[in-house]
């Protein structure tokens, strides 16, 4: 059994303020979105809600996400938009914004293979330089190839966020901890805030018991994430993505400052129960914020 971590109750809930992004549509979970936007206001309006953030929806599913939210209040659904390229992103905002039922507050944009990384940031800047929009925050998908660096670089000078890829349905899709530190490491150094997506199903580092994927944690991410702004060398946040003993990780995040939240802004899960759930076991939050998981 785990124990508690010294000082459990007393983390500041800055720390996982909008911590947990609502991806229920993407894999593993695959939850149909006429159930996913229901099960997310349910999330938005329970005790947990702080730390959940917008509901994640691909362009491509957007005419529907408008059939299923007809009757809903005005911008009731805080949206955040995946595209596939740059150039399909100021279609997306223009559809995402004419839904009546949800607001869109984040732009999710992919890199397709091929595109060089000098391009990226003027062709997602020319696509959505005449849109029609609200302020939104756009993450780049940062491609893991000889084009990360170029790319990091490059949004350090935008303003563009950047977002990686954990894991996914397969294992080759899950960066071990070195390329994840060396990402990490760049984004710090670069001033560049991060999101993470897919594979981070459980709060510390683990084998999966079905597939036998070796999985990040998020807080393994987070923790990681601090040493990083405190000048920790590669190999000191190779060690800290790498540890799996649930109370060593919990206390690293506890001692950590809201500040951090500056750099990791938040991560995909299939499943907000499940974060909220293993951050109340590991004595992170307090109980006013999980009593409707009882």
């Amino acid at each position: 059994m785990t124990s508690v971590p010294p000082g459990a109750g007393t983390v500041p809930p800055e720390l996982f303020a909008s911590f947990c992004d609502d991806a229920a549509v993407f894999p593993p979970g695959e939850m149909p979105l006429a159930e996913a936007v229901p099960a997310h206001l349910r999330h938005v309006t329970a005790a947990h809600a702080p730390l959940v953030g917008p509901l994640v929806v691909p362009r491509a599913r957007l005419a529907e996400l408008a059939e299923l939210t007809t009757g809903y209040d005005p911008g009731s659904v805080e949206l955040a938009v995946t595209v596939p390229s740059p150039e399909d992103a100021a279609k997306a905002l223009a559809s995402a914004g004419a839904l009546r039922a949800a607001r869109p507050l984040f732009l999710e944009v992919a890199v397709p293979d091929g595109m060089p990384a000098a391009e990226i940031v003027p062709r997602l800047s020319t696509a959505l330089s005449n849109a029609d929009r609200a302020p939104v925050t756009v993450y780049v998908e940062v491609p893991r190839d000889g084009r990360r660096a170029e790319l990091i670089a490059s949004l350090a000078d935008s303003p563009y966020l950047a977002k990686f890829r954990t894991g996914g349905v397969r294992a080759e899709l899950y960066p071990d901890e070195r390329e994840l530190a060396r990402a990490v490491r760049l984004a710090v150094r670069a001033k560049v805030p991060f999101k993470a997506t897919a594979g981070l199903h459980h709060a510390v580092r683990n084998t999966d018991p079905r597939t036998l994927f070796e999985q990040h944690g998020h807080l393994n991410l987070l923790a990681a994430t601090g040493a990083a702004l405190d000048g920790a060398d590669e190999g000191e946040i190779v060690a800290v993505l790498a540890e799996r003993d649930a109370a060593t990780v919990a206390e690293l995040v506890g001692a950590l400052s809201p500040e951090v939240r500056k750099a990791f802004r938040s991560f995909g899960t299939c499943s907000l129960t499940g974060p909220v759930g293993e951050l109340a076991a590991l004595g992170l939050l307090g109980p006013d914020l999980t009593k409707d998981l009882l």
